[in-house]
């Protein structure tokens, strides 16, 4: 079968124009990531596709087509068989909710989604062959070739194929923090917080500080006992911050932890301070290993005063308050935080749960630390 196709005259002039077409991309595109490559992995799908449709070329296509573009691009390492059906896929799947605009000039249409607003337009023209590209495609053109496979391959929906290639391109995730912010769940967690923002910051500050916080908040990598007290919880994300901040998202620097506040004549402690580079404000997060209850906002309230007193500066915005609980009645959250002037909110977290009896039997760190030292020392 695979000889057939290569003798079969339809398809080599098929191939004779599609080598033209790639070696005249090939100057702009590099097998580093661009607009060019992800354009010409669209075209080149769209073609899969229609010849499979129109031609009689048989099973053996693709493979035909793999050996006879990797001998004539060695260079290129995008033409394995399985790199051709994921171009197909990716085609294939694109194809069902990109709309292509018939008009010349070759410069991507702009997004007019709201989500998207605050990406910047491609830098460079890209050209494409019968018209432009728009919406999601766009956006597909701005991320890696496998981040792109990536999403397709684990979301089905267009509203979160949109949101995490949004999310790829205003964080820069590597291809191992989308898989983890996909498993996770993220476009179902992000925004979700309850809080008072719409009544206590200014619309923008506000639509931003709601859009960057979530709810629940994924703390899997840390494994503690259903008795773990909130100093446990404490010490086990900053003993885990990578993943802690990656959890929390873009802008969180920390400031410390049981940060002392002196008032009056007592001495307070703040669980968690951290300062938002996108907000521009300080972020106070208390945990709570247990159910919400309303005397926890109060709490939380009395520290984000005593911050903007005590060290907010005059430039920076509003502190916000971020309870951190185990569960909560979201019911019971609003009317607890309505009416209050600081801007709050209150999200879940979960956690792997560790039986007592399992933790108890397992060593300290300073312990095995020793074991360690010993086990050097034979």
């Amino acid at each position: 079968m695979t000889n057939q196709i290569s003798n079969n005259k339809a398809y080599n002039n098929w191939l004779i124009d599609l080598k033209t077409k790639i070696k005249q991309c090939q100057f702009k595109a590099s097998l580093a990531v661009n607009s060019e490559l992800i354009l010409l992995y669209w075209d080149l799908g769209k073609q899969i596709v229609e010849k499979q449709t129109q031609a009689k070329w048989g099973t053996g296509f693709i493979n035909q087509l793999s050996i006879d573009l990797n001998l004539e691009f060695p260079q290129m390492s995008g033409f394995s068989r399985t790199n051709l059906f994921a171009i197909k896929k990716f085609y294939l799947f694109h194809n069902q909710h990109c709309t292509i605009v018939p008009q010349a000039g070759g410069q991507l249409k702009s997004i007019k989604n709201n989500s998207t607003k605050s990406l910047s337009k491609p830098k460079t023209k890209v050209p494409q062959p019968g018209g432009q590209l728009t919406e999601i495609m766009e956006l597909c053109c701005q991320i890696p070739w496998k981040h792109n496979i990536t999403i397709i391959e684990k979301i089905k929906k267009t509203e979160e194929v949109s949101f995490y290639l949004t999310q790829t391109i205003a964080n820069n995730w590597s291809r191992a923090v989308l898989e983890y912010q996909i498993e996770s769940n993220l476009f179902h967690r992000q925004g979700k917080t309850i809080s008072n923002f719409k009544y206590t910051l200014p619309n923008i500050q506000g639509d931003l500080a709601q859009q960057l916080l979530k709810d629940p908040y994924h703390f899997e990598f840390l494994s503690l006992s259903k008795l773990a007290k909130e100093k446990d919880l404490e010490q086990k994300l900053i003993q885990h911050i990578a993943q802690f901040l990656l959890e929390l998202g873009k802008g969180f620097a920390y400031m410390g932890k049981q940060y002392l506040l002196q008032i009056g004549r007592k001495e307070y402690r703040i669980d968690l301070l951290f300062y938002h580079t996108k907000l521009k404000c300080y972020v106070v997060i208390e945990l709570k290993m247990v159910e919400f209850e309303p005397e926890h906002i109060g709490k939380l309230n009395f520290y984000v005063n005593a911050i903007d007193e005590m060290v907010k500066e005059s430039s920076d915005q509003a502190t916000i308050g971020i309870l951190l609980c185990k569960n909560k009645d979201n019911y019971e959250v609003d009317f607890s935080i309505k009416g209050l002037n600081n801007p709050l909110c209150v999200s879940e977290f979960n956690y792997t749960e560790l039986p007592q009896d399992i933790k108890n039997a397992l060593p300290t760190q300073e312990e095995f630390e020793i074991e360690l030292m010993k086990i050097g020392h034979h």
